[in-house]
């Protein structure tokens, strides 16, 4: 069991799962709200859970050893997820959950470009061409015939 919950596989397989949900999720919870105020529901509900993860894990401490450099980038990587979460209610609101959520995983297209061009990553040919069909498949769902 340690093994699968050191695993990143796993860990990104539930996020997955749980991305899934959200989209359902969200889609029969904004239906009569306005999309800011349902992501601002969930930023707080969130909020109170990963507040009660680290009060539980005893991570408080934690805090004190957060640098200038990454409270600056943790800042701006929360007004990101900020932005991508109000574009994504609002695209919930106005199309199918169907077709929103693949069209939103282009960010899986864009973290594989951005991991190469600013961090230095390499991704090996069959890399590529895992990246190039996620793109297709975004596009495919996203277009209405």
């Amino acid at each position: 069991m340690s093994d699968l919950l050191s695993s990143w596989r796993f860990w990104a397989l539930l996020s997955a799962g749980f991305a899934a949900a959200t989209a359902i999720l969200a889609k029969v919870g904004i239906d009569g709200v306005a999309p800011d105020v349902a992501t601002f529901i969930r930023t707080v509900v969130i909020l109170m859970l990963t507040g009660a993860i680290v009060a539980a894990a005893g991570q408080m401490p934690d805090f004190t050893r957060v640098s200038t450099r990454n409270l600056v980038f943790l800042i701006l990587s929360g007004l990101a997820t900020g932005a991508s979460w109000l574009c994504y209610f609002r695209a919930l609101a106005l199309g199918d959950a169907g077709r929103v959520a693949p069209l939103d995983k282009l960010s899986v297209v864009l973290v594989a470009l951005f991991g190469v061009l600013f961090l230095g990553e390499r991704l090996a040919p069959h890399h590529w061409a895992g990246v190039g069909l996620i793109a297709a498949g975004a596009g495919l769902l996203a277009w209405r015939a």
